[in-house]
C-alpha cells in the first residue's frame, strides 16, 4: 500500500469515526427529547458550532447536549497544529455545571481520545556549544531539520473549561484548558492546550 494510499484510507476510518459519534448523539437527543419534552436546559442552547483557537491547536468545534437536564454534553474538535500539515480528530464527553449566581455561565470538565495524520515535523538535528568573550560565555546551537513523511498521532485527552451564553444572542464563548497524552512515531508525551472559542448557538 502506497503512503497516498494510507493517508486516504486513514482520512476515511476519522470520517467513518465522526459519522458514527454523531449518529449516536442524534439518536441519544431524539430519545432525551421524547422522555423530556425538548429543551436546552440549564446550558442555554442544545448545538454549538463554532471555532475554537489556541496555542497548541486551533480549528473546528461542535458541541451537542444530550440531554435538557442532565448537563452531559459530546464535543468534536477538528484542529491542526502549528505547523503541521494534516488534522486530528478529537471527541470528548463533558460535564456541565451552572454557576447560580451568573445566568448564562456554565464550567465544565471531561475526557476523550483523538486520532489524526501528519505530514512533515520539526526536529534537532545536532547541538554545538560555542564559546565567545574573555569571561568564557557558552553558547547552545540546535539545528533545526524538517522532513517530509506522513505520521499518525493518536491518544487521550483532559478538557476543564468555562463557557458563557450569551444573553438573548446565540453565541456562546468559552475558555478551556486541554492536557492530552500523545503518541507520535512511536514516541510518548504529555502537552498542556489551552483555547479560547465562539460557537453559534442554536
Amino acid at each position: 500500500m502506497t503512503f497516498t494510499m494510507k493517508k486516504h484510507v486513514l482520512i476515511l476510518l476519522l470520517l467513518a469515526a465522526f459519522a458514527s459519534a454523531t449518529s449516536t448523539v442524534t439518536a441519544q437527543t431524539k430519545k432525551s427529547s421524547k422522555s423530556s419534552g425538548g429543551g436546552s436546559g440549564s446550558s442555554g442552547y442544545q448545538t454549538g458550532i463554532g471555532l475554537r483557537g489556541g496555542g497548541y491547536s486551533s480549528g473546528l468545534t461542535i458541541k451537542h447536549f444530550l440531554g435538557s437536564k442532565n448537563g452531559v454534553a459530546l464535543e468534536a474538535l477538528l484542529t491542526t497544529e502549528y505547523k503541521a500539515r494534516g488534522a486530528r480528530l478529537t471527541i470528548l464527553g463533558e460535564k456541565h455545571k451552572s454557576i447560580s449566581d451568573f445566568k448564562g455561565l456554565q464550567f465544565y470538565y471531561g475526557a476523550g481520545f483523538h486520532a489524526g495524520s501528519y505530514q512533515g515535523r520539526y526536529y534537532f538535528a545536532d547541538s554545538r556549544y560555542y564559546y565567545k568573550g574573555r569571561k568564557g560565555d557558552v553558547y547552545l546551537v540546535r539545528d533545526y531539520r524538517f522532513d517530509d513523511q506522513t505520521y499518525v498521532a493518536f491518544g487521550a485527552d483532559l478538557i476543564l473549561g468555562l463557557e458563557y451564553k450569551i444573553e438573548d444572542l446565540p453565541f456562546v464563548i468559552g475558555v478551556d484548558y486541554k492536557p492530552f497524552f500523545d503518541v507520535f512515531n512511536g514516541y510518548t508525551g504529555f502537552y498542556n492546550d489551552a483555547a479560547v472559542s465562539l460557537r453559534f448557538a442554536f
